[in-house]
């Protein structure tokens, strides 16, 4: 056996420290095997040396014209993001091996990142033409059609036939219930939802808390349970929370009683809404203190109910209220004296989980020039520090008297109109039924549908979409003329 193939036997088997003194004997004695040098740089990739990497397999490119090395070259390129590089590479791997369906998707994946899309679903077409099964083409198209394209119909389309392939694959079913939602196609979208993953990690944090009742009870299925007692318990973000509250008193129709759990920081808001019909529970309570028959996560609770596309939105008018001694408060610290047009802003929200939903607050400037109007920033957290930034325009800041929800709450009913980007703020503001612009960017979120003239959910919002990305000039030209109208209506 030539020392290569016991290097390569070494590298096949996992024994890459073994394999690669191996592959550097061969080297040593052996300096034009091209082989060599470009298994060298597979294995440098492996263990993420990549500028190493890069230079054995050119080093193999220089002594063999391969097609096999240019495509282990444009693996390289790809994990490292250099997509213009991985796309020339990939060319030319299409080009000597245009039979080998991988060069093909990885070509498109290479023209995604460089935000080519269309070319990019050429690619991703090509890829299956040649390759029917191969799943990983499917589903990356799929997602393009989603996230880049604004497709839906075709990213269902697409998802499906992932799942004609895999049919257990749970992150396709995720996937196409966001997309079944866009389309307005909820009686077939929520059965998927039901492969979130925060659906599951809802659960297990539950049995982690209640390992006893969670054994015990039964996974609500929308039965009347007259005499019994339904525990729903949170999952996702703030807003989704909020948004799906409608649903509480359609549960505590079918059952005795009603026990939920928001995240903490809900937890006054719900407290100040009795008319929900339902018990909080705000803190850990011992399991020999408490008791439920049935449970089910709270984004679960549509397809328990059995909602369809003529109810699912249920009530879309006010449906929250804010306390009354705290909206008091508000307006007596900061609109008593104030006949101005009064505007809560909040800009930004979770960046970890979305950056295009983040708008700069220097977006604001135009609209804060408008006649006879006061601007209140709501915006708490990461981003509060760009109010910095806005000192010419005396934009008052509530965020920092904010310990809670009903605080956000009370500080929204003393406002005539709330602008917020895709966020918490502006759920609560359609709670509360109050006037609500949501500024939304090019591909936004699967809850607003593909028709931006009018929001399913709350009949007090109006939705601003970006006409092309990152351009939040656009939209706040909308918003200022809207404003205008509004003040000189009064």
């Amino acid at each position: 056996m030539s020392k290569y193939q016991d290097a390569f036997n070494l590298h096949t088997h996992g024994k890459l420290k073994e394999a690669e003194e191996k592959y550097l004997e061969v080297i040593a004695t052996e300096p034009q095997n091209s082989d060599a040098l470009n298994m060298l740089g597979v294995l440098n990739y492996q263990t993420n040396r990549f500028n190493e990497a890069i230079d054995y397999i050119i080093k193999a490119l220089k002594i063999k014209d391969e097609p096999y090395y240019y495509e282990c070259l444009g693996a390289v390129y790809l994990d490292i993001r250099e997509y213009e590089v991985a796309k020339n590479t990939f060319e030319i791997a299409c080009e000597k091996n245009p039979q080998n369906a991988e060069n093909w998707f990885n070509l498109a994946t290479a023209l995604k990142g460089l935000r080519q899309f269309e070319q990019a679903e050429t690619f991703y077409k090509k890829a299956t033409e040649i390759n029917p099964k191969l799943s990983i083409a499917y589903f990356n198209l799929a997602t393009l059609y989603a996230n880049n394209l604004n497709r839906p119909k075709d990213a269902i389309k697409t998802f499906n036939k992932v799942l004609e392939l895999n049919p257990d694959d749970a992150e396709s079913k995720y996937f196409i219930s966001l997309n079944y939602f866009r389309d307005k196609d909820y009686e077939t979208g929520v059965k998927y939802f039901e492969n979130r993953l925060c659906r599951k990690s809802a659960i297990m944090s539950q049995e982690k808390t209640f390992p006893n009742l969670m054994k015990s009870a039964k996974l609500w299925q929308g039965e009347n349970v007259k005499d019994s007692t339904i525990y729903t318990y949170y999952e996702a973000g703030f807003g989704d929370i909020i948004m799906y509250a409608r649903y509480l008193p359609m549960v505590k129709e079918r059952c005795k009683k009603l026990i939920f759990k928001p995240r903490s920081e809900l937890t006054p808001l719900f407290a100040d809404n009795p008319q929900l019909g339902v018990d909080y529970l705000e803190y850990f309570t011992p399991e020999n203190e408490f008791h439920f028959d049935y449970h089910i996560p709270l984004l679960s609770i549509p397809y328990a109910l059995g909602l369809n596309n003529d109810n699912i939105f249920g009530t879309t008018g006010k449906y929250m209220n804010a306390n009354p001694e705290k909206v008091k408060k508000y307006y007596e610290a900061y609109c008593k004296n104030n006949d101005k047009f009064k505007i809560g802003i909040k800009w930004q929200g979770n960046t970890y989980y979305d950056t295009e939903r983040v708008i700069t607050i220097e977006s604001f400037f135009k609209i804060f020039e408008i006649p006879n109007t006061q601007f209140y920033s709501m915006q708490t957290a990461e981003g509060s520090e760009e109010l910095e930034k806005c000192t010419k325009y005396n934009v008052i800041d509530l965020a920092k008297t904010f310990d809670n929800f009903s605080d956000t709450a009370a500080a929204i009913e003393n406002m005539d109109l709330i602008i917020s980007n895709d966020s918490s703020l502006a759920h609560l503001a359609g709670a509360l039924g109050k006037p609500c612009f949501i500024l939304l960017p090019y591909i936004y979120n699967w809850r607003w549908h593909m028709d931006m003239s009018h929001c399913d959910w709350y009949d007090c919002v109006k939705l601003f979409k970006q006409n092309s990305p990152a351009d939040w000039n656009e939209v706040m030209e909308r918003v200022r003329i809207e404003i205008e109208k509004m003040v000189k209506n009064g």
